[in-house]
């Protein structure tokens, strides 16, 4: 199943980010389940948040990936919303 997360950053925490950033990269490479990733951007084109798209086997697997994600260790984000998506093009 695909899980969409939709995180949103702290306001403030740019510095925790980019603090966490290769951590959170490594984090993508290795558990092998991201289909696609990256920041949402501020009207000043700040990362301030982030979009996840994981291949998972249940929606249990991406809470569990979501919680061991550096970013969410390091307590970036203000919210993480955990939603089934169902891809229809591209």
């Amino acid at each position: 199943m695909r899980v969409a997360l939709i995180c949103i950053d702290k306001p403030g925490a740019l510095e925790i980010r980019k603090a966490n950033r290769e951590a959170h990269l490594a984090h993508i490479r290795d558990s092998g389940v991201v289909e696609m990733a990256g920041p949402f951007l501020s009207d000043s084109g700040e990362m301030c948040g982030s979009l996840v798209v994981l291949e998972v086997p249940d929606l249990q697997a991406a809470k569990d990936w979501a919680a061991a994600d550096p970013y969410a260790k390091a307590g970036l984000f203000q919210s993480v919303d955990i939603r089934e998506w169902k891809k229809v093009i591209g």
